[in-house]
């Protein structure tokens, strides 16, 4: 039997939500008259391999719960998805992780040999390819919560560094159910200047017709996912969908594939490695989790080989937390505008912003096939990748993107609008 949430947890957890399910309105949802400027679009849990359910159609009535109800929702989904994997999951004050296990993060000797001597097993270890970076993933002992495991490894070796493996949300409803017959992009080399994408796996689409080069890091990856594809067409996307860098090649890490531990923190760091090695310039991370010694390490490692990270400030309000990796120094985090070019309500914040950029009143491409309406951060983070990454070869590549920023000084989109034309419309 798992362990039970104390109420002293609650409201750790409750704002750990807001990091962990940001990207609950970073969603494709169906197509609504105009969706409200307040809270975001709920998503649910409960499904395999991703931190929320393709096949859901959020309704406008969830769009308009209060940022209170939405933050008390979030703490029963992340419940739900726990409680359907209490043999791969566990809930700890900062969220989902997996069951069991921590991460010692470049440790010395006489850490893992204290860590071993209290009871912890040597379950792997691993330096992980592209990047200067060792882990050891330390077995739990037997009745031990992960954060009494943590707070004891912390007190036995201060010097080390020590995290559970997190889960990273990823939304991904979409107006129709991914079918059966949605099949993975082809393999084919993405030649040079490709932009990294870390999300679900990206299908075959009308839309995509430059390169894509895939590789799962989660069992069942890669496959095709929703949010992915969507991701994924708003960079490249040609013809259908207008992407920021039309026919751009792509190097694609598929983290969740059908692995209910899929998005934790070591497949993150895996994929920051093999990004590292094809040596991307830009990689668009849209997914939102708790700060993560293993991931800020990687993330570190990552831009000391010239890797650019872009990642999505979450859709949680103004109010919750900063969102991590946005937050990690270095990270390029982005915020979304409607159609009208408001900043959107539901959009959470980073503990910096730099650009916003379309994330709603738009559609991008569906494994179906067509198009799907889309709306959150998640969405905002491909148009400024793809543009970043389509200036990845100029002496400066900031200053350029800069250069095209549009409502630059405007209060709310950090350095500027980028790719404010490139919304491609719904059109059922």
């Amino acid at each position: 039997m798992g362990p039970t949430l104390r109420p002293r947890s609650m409201f750790a957890i409750a704002m750990a939500a807001a990091a962990l399910c940001g990207p609950a309105a970073a969603q494709l949802i169906p197509q609504a008259p105009s969706l409200p400027p307040v809270g975001g679009v709920i998503d649910q849990v409960g499904r395999t391999g991703q931190m929320a359910v393709d096949q859901l159609q959020p309704t406008l009535g969830e769009v308009r719960q209060s940022a209170g109800a939405l933050a008390h929702a979030r703490v029963e989904r992340l419940e739900a998805l726990v409680r359907a994997n209490r043999d791969r999951l566990e809930m700890t004050e900062l969220g989902p992780a997996v069951r069991g296990e921590v991460i010692a993060v470049d440790p010395d000797a006489a850490s893992i040999a204290a860590a071993e001597g209290a009871g912890f097993t040597r379950l792997s270890e691993e330096r992980i390819e592209g990047l200067d970076l060792r882990e050891v993933t330390l077995g739990v002992p037997r009745g031990w919560s992960l954060d009494r495991a943590l707070s004891r490894l912390r007190r036995l070796a201060p010097a080390g560094q020590f995290t559970a493996n997190h889960l990273h949300g990823q939304s991904g409803a979409v107006a129709a159910a991914v079918t059966g017959s949605a099949a993975l992009a082809e393999a084919r080399a993405p030649g040079s200047s490709a932009v990294g994408v870390i999300d679900g796996g990206v299908a075959i689409h009308p839309a995509l017709r430059g390169g894509i080069q895939q590789r799962g890091f989660a069992a069942g990856a890669p496959r095709p996912s929703a949010h992915g594809t969507a991701v994924a067409s708003l960079i490249a996307g040609q013809g259908p969908v207008r992407g920021a860098a039309p026919g751009a090649a792509l190097v694609v890490a598929d983290i969740y594939g059908s692995d209910p531990a899929g998005g934790n923190a070591l497949a993150l760091a895996r994929a920051l490695g093999w990004m590292a090695l094809q040596r991307v310039p830009v990689v668009a991370v849209s997914l939102v989790g708790p700060s993560n010694l293993l991931v800020a390490r990687a993330i570190a490692e990552a831009q000391a080989r010239g890797v650019r990270v872009v990642a999505a400030v979450g859709n949680d309000g103004p109010a919750a937390p900063p969102a991590f990796p946005a937050s990690y120094p270095g990270v390029i985090a982005v915020t979304g505008v409607d159609g009208r070019g408001r900043v959107l309500a539901e959009a959470g914040r980073a503990a910096h912003l730099d650009y916003a950029a379309p994330g709603a009143d738009m559609a991008a491409a569906s494994p179906s096939g067509g198009l799907a309406p889309v709306r959150g951060t998640s969405f905002a983070v491909p148009f400024v990748a793809g543009r970043l990454a389509a200036h990845a070869r100029s002496a400066q590549p900031l200053a350029a993107l800069d250069a095209e920023a549009s409502e630059r000084g405007r209060r709310g989109v950090g350095r500027g609008v980028i790719c404010g034309d490139c919304r491609t419309l719904y059109r059922r």
